[in-house]
């Protein structure tokens, strides 16, 4: 059979694949009603929560066939809800969201018309996004229109989580009480938020009802499609998923079909009642699944076969959810369907054990075999993860479709116990989204934004003003041609840094003050550990640990820059800067010998070089001692992640030609990445270099590695694969991931996209399907330096 699928498989992955992405306005519909209905006369939250409930109790529900997972966001699979509480789109924007080439969104006609009359007139002035460029300074929205940073609440909510296992423990019947309890004990002669946190619990109590209303009307759902059913196989199927949905969610799950059915309820409740920035995910699946697989198979009720079974019809949930849509800057900076929603495998166990089990390779199997886009799944790698587990994920990768990534499981716990994590929660915790760290359960671990590092220096060089638009934008701090030494351009490099960082952070102070009164989430706030406890809001600092991320992009780029004018302005004088300034200004066009210079006889970040590492090791260290610690509003602290999504296309797109003879418009480097091409010596040099960034002081990095097939061939090739693995996890690397694709393979499919419609590449910290890749990013990942073993 194809991929070792079995037939319901099989049609299952056809229809999640052949089915196009498509609006569903149901959601806005039954929202806006319950706004209408109750807004005035309860609180906010409880408002969130009355609106998710009238949705769950109405919602058109969906059960296909073969399905034995059942749930869908929408009204099918590739159904797309929008949430214009948070960004209410105009007209305009849905017809970009149907006709654009890429990432498009089909539109029925007569939802152009009810946006029109009866969304726009509630929500424009309502929505999120109103109210945040409504409250953004100027110099906030020049930098953020000039790509000097990204904000990721602009359009999609505070998210990017994973919650806490505690779900498989105890249904929402059980919750529902552990909040009246929180309720009866409210103190409100000596508590003066007590009033603030009765609202926040009767929200969650009511979000209890709307998920368990969604349960019950499955569960009646699944007995009528029984009662209609005449084949006997397929009616004692629904008669289970009918008896699953009766047990979860109001009850805990008994068996493993059923704690992936409580997975999958919660995983719809939390991105129905928020769009989250990276979709909510799963974390330690196999660790969580692992005790009721043995029980099963211990009581006859499951097999091996079975178990994967279960796991290939979650596979293809995750894929029938495309991430809602996004437009302008936001759809530049992340242009994908998918919505990063990341399952972790391997690692260690809370006591510090190996956690690899007999799930985990099951789940290894399930993504060899399904090669879909969605669920990413990751591999943490500690230095206790059997080699046979190592070999079988490499065995996997080398195939060429960008999944499963590698993270190391010493370095996360590391990462966590310096941002003040208990051991015990660190060991629980991992990787979510891309490539970011978060104490599973227990964190609100929020990316608020990518920032321009590049771009920058480019101000810097101009005195403060963008040559691409124009506008003044930074600090006025001299002309780059007046500084006397390299000492006094990167001072002035730093300042122009710590004035963007205010600004972004400035305006992040505002934008989550207005989600935390707005836009609560009661229903996340029940599944991350101590919400209850406190009586506050996940988004309103009632997590265990609130961390805010901002994304460094492009040290690559910014490193060898800065190589290029220290090494040839200031050092070698083999040209000025008003000479290079020059070249920059004509990109480069008849100034041959000076591009030959920087490009060719220059030190570059990703050759174990230890001029240019340094110059790295510098602004990073800046930038990172710069953002570590500050406070948020949260009452937790800002950490750094380096990863880019899709930013760094959009970030080069902003930028005239950079010192390191990057053209103008072309990428900036991605991740922690060496620039294309600037990685001459291998993949050790590439590993060592990025090795000397100090990663445990970030919440994440991301590494891209290319390969040609030929390279990781054979035993030879997965062994050293694996070793080189190893060795960078040795050295603290964080993540590293691979494509394992020929140049003119990639070429080819650039030419000819309808012969390689299942090509799928790893693009940053996620795969996509390479002819959904703007020309761009086609052409940043043709160039990414193909690596060979010396």
């Amino acid at each position: 059979m194809e991929r070792g699928m079995n037939k319901r498989i099989q049609n299952l992955r056809k229809i999640s694949m052949e089915t196009p992405a498509h609006i569903d306005m149901e959601r806005a519909r039954l929202f806006t009603e319950a706004y209408k209905t109750y807004e005035g006369s309860v609180s906010i939250p409880e408002l969130r929560a009355l609106a998710l409930k009238h949705y769950f109790s109405n919602k058109t529900l969906f059960i296909g066939e073969g399905e034995l997972i059942v749930g869908e966001k929408g009204n099918g699979p590739q159904a797309s809800p929008t949430f214009p509480e948070l960004c209410c789109h105009t007209v305009e924007d849905l017809h970009v969201m149907n006709d654009r080439e890429l990432i498009n969104f089909k539109v029925n006609t007569e939802d152009y018309q009810f946006q029109n009359d009866s969304i726009i007139p509630f929500w424009e002035k309502r929505s999120i996004r109103y109210k945040i460029l409504e409250h953004m300074s100027d110099e906030w929205k020049r930098a953020y229109e000039n790509g000097i940073f990204t904000e990721f609440m602009e359009q999609r909510g505070p998210g990017h989580t994973v919650g806490s296992e505690n779900i498989y423990n105890k249904g929402f019947m059980e919750y529902k009480v552990e909040i009246e309890n929180a309720i009866h004990k409210l103190d409100y002669l000596h508590d003066m938020e007590a009033l603030n946190k009765e609202n926040q619990l009767k929200a969650m109590s009511i979000a209890c009802d709307a998920i368990m209303i969604l349960g019950k009307r499955y569960h009646d759902y699944a007995m009528e499609q029984y009662k209609q059913e005449t084949e006997e196989k397929r009616k004692a199927e629904l008669l289970q998923i009918a008896e699953n949905c009766k047990v979860v969610p109001a009850g805990k799950p008994e068996t493993c079909w059923q704690a992936i059915q409580m997975y999958w309820f919660v995983h719809l409740s939390v991105t129905t009642e928020l769009n989250p920035w990276d979709a909510y995910s799963p974390g330690r699946l196999d660790q969580h699944l692992i005790r009721f697989y043995e029980k099963d198979v211990k009581d006859g009720i499951l097999n091996r076969d079975g178990a994967k079974e279960l796991l290939e019809c979650l596979w293809i949930k995750f894929n029938n959810q495309p991430a809602p849509p996004k437009v302008g800057i936001t759809l530049k900076e992340s242009s994908t369907y998918t919505d990063f929603a990341n399952i972790n495998t391997g690692g260690i166990t809370p006591e510090g054990q190996d956690g690899v089990n007999e799930i985990s390779y099951l789940i290894l199997e399930c993504m060899d075999e399904m090669k879909l886009l969605q669920p990413s799944s990751n591999v943490q790698i500690s230095k206790k993860t059997p080699k046979a587990f190592l070999l079988k994920a490499c065995e996997i990768s080398r195939k060429g479709w960008g999944q499963p990534a590698f993270y190391n499981t010493e370095a996360i716990i590391q990462e966590l116990l310096n941002a003040g994590k208990t051991i015990t929660d660190a060991r629980k915790g991992g990787t979510s989204g891309c490539v970011e760290t978060g104490a599973f359960g227990n964190e609100a671990y929020i990316l608020t934004g990518y920032f321009n590092l590049p771009k920058i220096l480019e101000l810097t060089l101009y005195n403060g003003i963008d040559p691409m638009s124009g506008e003044s934008l930074g600090l006025t701090l001299g002309n780059a041609e007046d500084f006397k030494t390299y000492g006094e351009l990167f001072e002035a490099y730093k300042k122009q840094v710590l004035y963007f960082l205010d600004i972004k952070i400035r305006g992040n102070n505002i934008i989550e003050k207005i989600y935390a009164d707005y836009m609560p989430v009661p229903f996340l706030s029940i599944i991350t550990n101590d919400c209850i406890l406190k009586g506050k809001d996940y988004n309103g600092g009632g997590a265990r640990y609130n961390t805010n991320y901002i994304q460094g992009v492009g040290i690559g780029t910014i490193t060898d820059s800065l190589a290029v004018i220290k090494y040839n302005v200031y050092e070698q004088k083999k040209f000025t800067m008003s000479e290079l300034l020059t070249a920059m200004n004509d990109n480069f066009e008849d100034h041959n010998r000076i591009l030959n210079l920087v490009r060719n006889h220059t030190p570059k970040y990703g050759n174990d070089d230890e001029y240019a590492d340094k110059i790295m090791k510098e602004v990073f260290g800046f930038y990172c001692d710069s953002v570590t610690g500050r406070p948020n509003v949260k009452g937790g602290f800002y950490r750094i992640n380096m990863l880019p999504t899709t930013c760094h296309v959009y970030f080069g797109d902003v930028m005239i030609a950079s010192p390191n003879g990057r053209l103008a418009h072309k990428p900036v480097s991605e991740g922690i990445s060496p620039e294309k091409g600037a990685d001459i010596k291998g993949p050790t040099s590439v590993l060592k270099s990025a090795s000397k960034m100090d990663h445990v002081k970030t919440g994440g990095t991301l590494l891209n590695q290319k390969f040609t097939p030929s390279v990781v061939a054979g035993e030879t090739g997965l062994e050293q694969m694996a070793n080189l693995i190893r060795a960078y996890f040795e050295l603290d690397g964080h993540h590293l991931q691979f494509n394992v694709i020929d140049r003119k393979t990639l070429l080819d499919a650039q030419k000819n996209p309808e012969e390689y419609k299942d090509l799928i590449v790893r693009v940053a910290g996620y795969s996509d399907h390479f002819r959904n890749l703007s020309k761009a990013l086609q052409d940043e990942i043709i160039e990414r330096t193909e690596q060979a073993f010396h």
